[in-house]
């Protein structure tokens, strides 16, 4: 007896189809530039959120539709690396990007696989984008409009041992 079951998706974006991936770049040119996908949920097709400049996120189900009551689909531990517009373009149309992760993705099944972030990369991520977070909110009405161009350079200053005023402050001198 053979069954019909769909093999659920290992994780990896190289592995997801390109015709997948050009409905993600869609909603990703509507609603912000960065995304990260779920790594559970049904099937070939995960779900995913779409991060804009200000840090909201737009969740997804795997039909590209909005996704309400998201929240427990989008916890840490449960996600991908945070992938730029540029990233998911690039691995659609076959080609290879280097992740957050310092893994290559390459598009195409068949291709070089890395491993998954540890907890505790993920733990410090999220320290670091909550921390990130608050400092903006309790300082939006000071800061320029366009700080969120600049939100990776602040994670990376951060990654690198400055607090959030530290790489807000280094942002405002190199950029306004």
């Amino acid at each position: 007896m053979s069954t019909t079951r769909s093999k659920r998706w290992n994780g990896h974006i190289e592995t997801l189809k390109a015709d997948f991936l050009k409905e993600v770049i869609v909603q990703m040119n509507a609603y912000g530039d960065r995304m990260q996908f779920a790594l559970s949920g049904p099937g070939q097709r995960p779900n995913y959120q779409v991060i804009n400049a200000d840090g909201k996120k737009m969740p997804f189900d795997g039909n590209h539709h909005i996704l309400s009551g998201a929240e427990e689909v989008f916890t840490p531990g449960n996600l991908t690396d945070v992938y730029t517009l540029e990233q998911v373009r690039t691995i659609a149309n076959g080609g290879g990007v280097r992740t957050a992760s310092g893994r290559v993705a390459r598009g195409g099944a068949g291709t070089a696989r890395g491993t998954r972030n540890t907890a505790a990369v993920v733990q410090a991520k999220d320290l670091i984008d909550t921390e990130k977070y608050n400092y903006f909110k309790n300082n939006r009405e000071t800061l320029p409009a366009t700080i969120g161009e600049h939100a990776m350079q602040i994670t990376e200053l951060m990654k690198d041992g400055k607090s959030a005023e530290e790489a807000f402050n280094e942002i405002l001198k190199l950029h306004y």
